[in-house]
């Protein structure tokens, strides 16, 4: 019976003959397997034919559509210490409602009057400004006054100077007239003193024209004495005009100097006066900050820095919020390999943490409990785990998303690609190749 020997006893004996052999070696049962092998076969062949969809596992969490909607907490722009609750974890709160109230720990701002004594130093200054307009209107004025004085005065002295070149002129004039008369003078005189030697004139004559040519001698000396006198009044003239230009020249350069100066303090008060608003400003802006308020609708999560009379820093984190509004989204990760099968727009289905479903990875149609969405946004840089973060929003022409989803629960993603048969598909696992590339019908059409 083990072909243990050499011996082969059952081609000399006929075993069926006996009961036992009748039911072992009956040839019965071959007919049924070989019936199973013949139908497991052809079902495996057709099996291998059937489509199956190509899919891009994921997994990931479930977020909101728009950054504004996520979790968020509330820091304080300001260091200070807490003095008052308004809230307790889970309460609902509008924009604008007060979370808690703070008190100050700077030294600096402790008055609690600091605004109202910053305004008194901007009024302060707003009045030493038109102090300063009116002393710089004056000066103005005076300078005015000044420029129209040297005005007449140049033209005073202008006059003085024509009137001493004119009287020069007339000196000139007259000095040349008595050098004519001189010159008849002395004509007279040599021509009498030749008549009175031939005897034709008396000595009286000559001595008579001698008389008159010493009298218009003295009267040429006097006139060009008159003419250096009025040259010397032009010159006179002439020192006075530099004297006055000099003079008022001096004044106004001191009276503008003075304008510069009320100008130059009137801009440093101007400078003080925008330095104050601006702190008068920021101390009631700073004030308004002691009460931190609720950015958004929303739900108070926790409350990280609780208790009365804690300190804590500016930007430091206070309290959480969840926006009471808001789109919901999955966030998913998928390997680098398959980041250049997905695209925007492309369908994906979706099975959430605590949710039951059946699913079928390459035949999606005849899974039960997942969710239709489409890709609505694909991240450009890696993430820190090594993939690739995809957005996804639900699909508006699948069924609804649960109505006690939120934000934060796990959810595995099936991205749906090319439909392949199953052959195609154990080949492609069994040589380790992905999934089969290909460019969505609304891109080509684009593309052309």
């Amino acid at each position: 019976m083990l072909n243990i020997t050499k011996n082969t006893l059952h081609e000399k004996v006929d075993l069926t003959r006996y009961e036992a052999g009748k039911k072992v070696f009956h040839t019965r049962h071959y007919k049924y397997f070989n019936l199973f092998l013949k139908i497991f076969a052809i079902g495996g062949i057709i099996i291998l034919f059937l489509p199956w969809t190509q899919t891009i596992s994921g997994k990931g969490s479930v977020t909101t559509l728009t950054p504004e909607q996520r979790p968020q907490t509330i820091q304080s722009a300001i260091p200070g210490r807490i003095n008052k609750w308004f809230v307790r974890e889970g309460d609902y709160v509008e924009k604008g409602d007060t979370i808690l109230h703070i008190t100050e720990i700077k030294d600096e701002y402790f008055d609690p009057d600091l605004v109202e004594r910053t305004g008194e130093q901007v009024q302060a200054k707003t009045n030493s400004l038109t102090s300063y307009d009116e002393k710089i209107s004056a000066l103005e004025n005076q300078l005015a006054s000044l420029q129209r004085e040297k005005n007449l005065k140049l033209e005073q002295a202008k006059n003085k100077l024509k009137q001493a070149g004119l009287k020069m002129k007339s000196d000139s004039i007259d000095l040349e007239a008595a050098k004519t008369n001189l010159n008849i003078a002395e004509t007279q005189f040599n021509r009498t003193q030749l008549l009175q030697q031939e005897g034709l004139k008396a000595m009286t004559d000559v001595e008579e024209k001698k008389l008159k040519l010493q009298e218009n001698q003295a009267k040429l000396i006097s006139q060009e004495n008159k003419l250096l006198a009025s040259r010397n009044d032009i010159i006179n003239a002439r020192i006075e005009l530099n004297r006055i230009e000099a003079e008022y020249s001096d004044k106004i350069s001191k009276i503008s100097s003075d304008r510069s100066s009320a100008q130059s303090g009137k801009f440093d008060a101007e400078a003080e006066v925008s330095k104050l608003k601006n702190a008068y400003v920021n101390y009631g802006m700073r004030k308004d900050l002691y009460y931190v308020r609720a950015p958004q609708n929303g739900y108070i999560n926790t409350a990280i820095r609780g208790g009365i009379g804690e300190t804590f820093k500016e930007g430091e984190k206070l309290v959480s919020i969840m926006p009471a509004n808001y789109d919901l989204a999955v966030e998913t990760f998928v390997e680098p390999l398959d980041l250049p099968l997905l695209h925007k727009g492309e369908k994906v289905r979706v099975r959430f943490d605590g949710w039951p479903a059946i699913v079928f990875s390459g035949w999606p149609n005849v899974s039960y409990g997942t969710y239709g969405a489409e890709v609505v946004a694909i991240e450009n840089f890696i993430s820190p785990n090594g993939k690739y973060r995809v957005l996804l929003a639900p699909d508006p022409e699948d069924h609804e998303w649960p109505d006690a989803l939120r934000v934060g629960s796990g959810a595995n993603t099936l991205a749906l690609l090319d439909d392949v048969p199953i052959w195609y598909e154990i080949w492609r696992h069994l040589n380790g190749f992905p999934p089969n590339y290909y460019t969505p019908e609304d891109q080509k059409t684009a593309a052309k």
